[in-house]
């Protein structure tokens, strides 16, 4: 049977499509395990507070009191634009969201191939500012916060 590059390319596109959705999934019932084997080894994640850049080990430390007392957060991609590197070892994504906590939202990655199954080796979580607004929102930004 001759294999078709078509398929194949739709293939990884989809499963690329169908870990993300399993690892939002995931946060949103609050299965600690099944969210974290989403990622790669020496994975990052990127939050909406300046201060949130975790390794994996990091996040996992700060999100593990959320998960026990059943909670998580809800992310649900609303359009999601997959692309692969030529030799198909690496993908990248940009997906515009909702979130239950936090409104409209952005995320993007990279996904690596580590024993033959995609891994999240990079998450961004943004919220999207109008421009605008931005000049509002630098000013807040800028202004100490309530203690």
């Amino acid at each position: 049977m001759v294999s078709n590059p078509l398929w194949a390319a739709v293939s990884e596109e989809m499963a690329v499509h169908k870990i993300l959705e399993a690892w939002h999934q995931a946060a949103s019932e609050a299965k600690e395990d099944e969210y974290f084997s989403g990622f790669a080894k020496d994975a990052v994640f990127l939050g909406t507070d300046p201060k949130e850049r975790w390794t994996k080990l990091e996040f996992r430390k700060w999100a593990h009191p959320i998960f026990a007392k059943g909670g998580g957060w809800t992310i649900r991609a609303n359009l999601r634009r997959v692309y692969f590197s030529s030799d198909r070892k690496t993908a990248w994504f940009d997906e515009e969201a909702e979130s239950k906590e936090l409104g409209a939202v952005r995320g993007s990655g990279v996904l690596v191939k580590e024993k033959g199954a995609w891994k999240i080796a990079q998450y961004n979580l943004s919220v999207p500012i109008l421009n605008e607004r931005f000049a509002e929102i630098r000013k807040i930004n800028r202004e100490k916060p309530a203690k």
